[in-house]
């Protein structure tokens, strides 16, 4: 299934830093690729290492969020929340950057500012440069070594949670035997075990049943831009 799914995902067209956010769907499920990820079936496909999704009509700033391309949040202060407060995906590439280096700023890394009490709690902790050197970091990274693609899909319930297809997509890839993370990747640096150990920027849905028959059929659908009537079980 994992092969089929990534020959699947292979088809779509490519996205790469710079792009227009007005080429993007209102509503999807996305599929990151990593510089130097190849996948486990053969050849040097790139390897899948992030599926993710959003609540209703909000893909376009999910995205945004992941790449910063409001270039003004990164001019934050110590009462406001940093880009990665905003994106669990920055937040675990910047885990990563300062667990590899055994930065002691990782503590202060792991606290989500984007509550009013969590900012009257700890903003004495913040090195507000020291974050936005790290943000630069992961902005980089991001811009530099990952691409994606994407598959458009109304409805959150089909998406999100437990029984949408996301969890099917993610628990085919971490079931996986063949694919793989490089020697040499980032998230073998991650605090996060889940991480580290799945080769996946994820941690969620990691252990949920995997593809079936029905659901590959979907993907197939809609990768091809095919009219697919959804099984009941899909529809919540």
């Amino acid at each position: 299934m994992c092969k089929r799914l990534h020959e699947f995902v292979h088809v779509l067209p490519e996205f790469a830093w710079p792009f227009s956010l007005q080429q993007l769907p209102r509503n999807g499920i996305y599929f990151f690729c990593e510089t130097g990820e190849c996948w486990g079936h053969g050849d040097d496909r790139p390897r899948i290492v992030r599926v993710g999704t959003h609540r209703e009509g909000n893909f376009r700033s999910r995205i945004a969020d992941h790449y910063v391309v409001n270039e003004r949040k990164t001019a934050f202060s110590r009462d406001q929340a940093a880009p990665k407060d905003r994106s669990v995906f920055r937040k675990n590439i910047g885990r990563a950057l300062l667990h590899r280096d055994a930065d002691p700023y990782e503590a202060v890394w792991e606290i989500d500012f984007t509550t009013r009490a969590a900012r009257a709690k700890d903003r004495f902790r913040r090195d507000v440069e020291k974050e936005r050197q790290v943000e630069h970091q992961v902005t980089r990274i991001l811009r530099e070594r990952f691409t994606f693609r994407w598959i458009e899909l109304e409805g959150q319930d089909q998406r999100m949670g437990s029984k949408g297809l996301e969890a099917e997509l993610i628990g085919t890839l971490a079931a996986c035997g063949e694919c793989c993370a490089s020697f040499n990747w980032l998230g073998r640096y991650s605090p996060k075990p889940k991480i580290a150990k799945s080769g996946l920027w994820l941690e969620q849905h990691l252990q949920a049943p995997g593809l079936t028959e029905d659901t590959i059929a979907k993907v197939a659908a809609l990768t091809s831009g095919t009219p697919f009537s959804v099984p009941s079980r899909l529809t919540g």
